[in-house]
């Protein structure tokens, strides 16, 4: 094909076990999937689950050797963190069923959706879209991906800041879990492989600053490390 100019690298994941890459199509989002979170952040009960995107470019694969980076981005005071269990698909489709999305995850990985909330706030207030507060340079940090045919139901999740734990959960406590989000999400947009799904962040966001360091773990996965600069 004749590009009428250089297209740029598609972004990817590295993938554990291997020097393969996983190509990255999509980011869907899962909103408000946790309970304690939906209330810090002013909603109560079990809503049909809701989504938002973030640019395949918003994508900075993070490794585990604590030497990761992310800058602080523009327009902002206040960044704050979401520590989420990532999901990979190797195939896609419409309307699928829980059973048939368990046979199109690849793996997973831990995961950050870093947000600029007082953006995504005033985004709220004049009734605007607020994609500037959640889709921005960096902000999908994500680390290597864990293949494996598994469905994830239950698993530790944290977030620490400078070694000071922020945010606590299990994926158990998702409101809408992995299989049941991503068939929800299918009747709404064919699936395709590389679309990955940060599904959801447990309570306890705040800010972080510069020089701040945060770690995230999910049970069962390699930490992963990035410093704010």
């Amino acid at each position: 094909m004749n590009w009428v100019f250089t297209p740029p690298a598609p972004s990817s994941l590295p993938v554990v076990g291997t020097d393969a890459c996983y190509p990255v199509q999509r980011v869907f989002c899962v909103g408000r999937n946790y309970v304690e979170h939906a209330k810090e952040m002013g909603h109560t009960g079990r809503e049909d689950p809701f989504f938002f995107c973030k640019a395949a470019q918003s994508v900075l694969p993070v490794d585990n050797t604590g030497n990761s980076v992310m800058p602080y981005p523009s327009k902002t005071q206040n960044l704050q963190h979401e520590v989420e269990l990532v999901v990979a698909l190797q195939k896609g489709g419409a309307n699928l069923s829980p059973a048939e999305v368990a046979q199109c995850i690849y793996g997973y990985a831990v995961g950050l959706d870093m947000t600029r909330r007082d953006l995504q706030s005033q985004a709220k207030d004049l009734g605007r879209p607020w994609e500037f507060g959640k889709s921005f340079d960096a902000s999908a940090l994500i680390g290597p991906v864990h293949p494996t045919s598994q469905l994830l139901e239950t698993g530790a999740i944290r977030l620490y800041v400078n070694d000071q734990l922020r945010q606590e959960g299990d994926i158990n406590q998702l409101i809408w879990p992995v299989a049941e989000a991503i068939a929800y999400l299918s009747q709404y947009v064919t699936l395709l492989p590389g679309d990955v799904i940060m599904t959801g962040t447990p309570a306890g966001v705040s800010a972080v600053e510069a020089g701040d360091v945060m770690r995230a773990e999910i049970e069962g996965f390699e930490s992963i490390q990035v410093r704010i600069e």
